[in-house]
């Protein structure tokens, strides 16, 4: 196990230590290979001998509630509805932890990730914009705006020391950046038709979670419980309930209730009763219990509410939803109408947005803040090597699916943006790679 000093191990060579977004890193980068494997798992099953079966699955009907509160969408809306807007929750509570104490606290630190991210969110929104100016594809511009976090730090994972942890750390805060101005948009310009009593009924909702939170309110059950009511609301007002989900994490307690010295008095304290009194057998002593139980609380009242949800969920989202996501959308059947039915505006701004717009809009950005000074590049960095991080923010995927279902429903030219997402997503990947490789 690695010391958090940092030291020289019997080997020689110097540990690494083992912080937060280490963690992090080897968690998305892990999903990252997973959600390859879905994605390709799905490509197969579309295009397979058991084509038929991939939409007759997700297609599905499936009933949840009773009553007046019975709710039945097919497999893909629950996936795309439901498990999506836990994964949002947790992109709200990275947006939040990273607003807080991580790489957007302040604003010298905040500004070269935010210029960049949004350099790489207008530069290809435009592209495709142009490329599908008064077409029926022009509702599709957000598609390119975001970056797969997974997949691109996927790819970081597999260049090891090559890239320094500098970038690593830059492209996680850009990503987590992009993600909400995806949202943003998501809200903003993927809505219809509002139903105005269920939105003030989900928006009076969070605002008693955020009220209850400023009291001291930290039982993780009650905000997940009124969590599901606003997502409720938020599917029936015409809102994406995604969004629902982002802003439920914004209510979510971040400080701990009890500070580090005072937590490890307590702790000292128990861990001395229970070293006082000697167990025997297969069970502690009573005396032993409550000691542990009392270290229990100590430990639970020492950290927030925040982390909690973030370290149970983060999982689940990486190596479950996430993946789930990629089997029921990515799956493109190839051999329908032909090449007019695959290529055309919506599949040009996609990819030529992901693949070119992306990486040019990430450069005029980062340029924009350092060339006057008002940032440094990170250690070890190269406008070269901002140009690799820069075709990895094109790995667009999640995010670009997601928008691409919201913008064009169920047809052909979803079709067009699926196959344009999947290519570009995978030569950004490549061009990246190969970028980040030679420098």
């Amino acid at each position: 196990m690695a010391k958090k000093t940092g030291k020289t191990g019997a080997t020689g060579r110097k540990e690494e230590p083992r912080l937060p977004f280490l963690e992090f890193f080897r968690t998305e980068a892990a999903g990252g290979v997973l959600l390859l494997v879905a994605a390709v798992a799905a490509l197969l099953w579309a295009n397979g001998p058991w084509a038929a079966s991939y939409r007759a699955v997700f297609s599905s009907p499936i009933a949840v509630g009773a009553g007046g509160f019975l709710l039945s969408k097919p497999l893909l809306l629950w996936i795309n509805d439901g498990l999506m807007a836990i994964f949002f929750f947790v992109v709200g509570l990275e947006i939040k932890r990273e607003i807080l104490v991580g790489e957007l606290a302040s604003p010298s630190k905040a500004l070269l990730p935010l210029a960049s991210a949004l350099g790489g969110m207008v530069v290809p929104a435009l592209l495709y914009a142009a490329l599908n100016r008064g077409g029926p594809g022009a509702a599709g511009w957000g598609i390119p705006m975001a970056t797969d976090i997974a997949f691109a730090l996927g790819v970081l994972a597999l260049l090891g020391d090559r890239v320094p942890p500098s970038l690593k750390v830059f492209l996680a805060a850009l990503a987590i950046v992009d993600d909400l101005g995806a949202v943003l948009v998501i809200a903003l310009f993927y809505t219809q038709g509002i139903a105005v009593s269920f939105l003030l009924l989900s928006l009076a909702l969070l605002l008693v979670l955020a009220a209850a939170g400023r009291l001291g309110l930290r039982k993780t059950p009650v905000y997940l419980g009124v969590g599901v009511a606003v997502w409720y609301g938020f599917l029936k007002s015409g809102v994406h309930p995604t969004v629902a989900g982002v802003l439920l994490a914004m209510t979510i307690p971040a400080r701990v209730k009890v500070e580090g010295g005072r937590f490890l008095e307590r702790a000292r304290r128990s861990l001395a009763e229970f070293a006082s009194e000697a167990g025997g057998g297969f069970l502690v002593t009573p005396g032993q219990h409550e000691a542990l139980l009392d270290l229990q609380e100590a430990a639970e009242a020492a950290s927030s509410p925040l982390q909690r949800l973030e370290h149970a969920l983060h999982p689940w989202v990486t190596f479950a939803i996430m993946p789930l996501f990629a089997l029921a959308n990515a799956g493109v059947r190839l051999d329908l109408g032909g090449p007019s039915a695959l290529w055309g505006p919506v599949t040009a701004g996609a990819a030529l947005g992901l693949l070119l717009g992306k990486p040019a809009g990430v450069l005029l950005g980062a340029y924009a803040v350092i060339r006057p000074g008002f940032c440094t590049m990170p250690q070890g960095a190269t406008w070269r090597t901002f140009a690799g991080i820069g075709c990895l923010a094109g790995i667009g995927f999640t995010m670009a699916l997601f928008i691409a279902a919201l913008a064009f429903g169920d047809g052909a030219l979803l079709v067009q943006a699926k196959v344009g997402i999947l290519g570009a997503s995978a030569a950004a990947g490549v061009a990246g790679s190969l970028l980040l490789r030679r420098s």
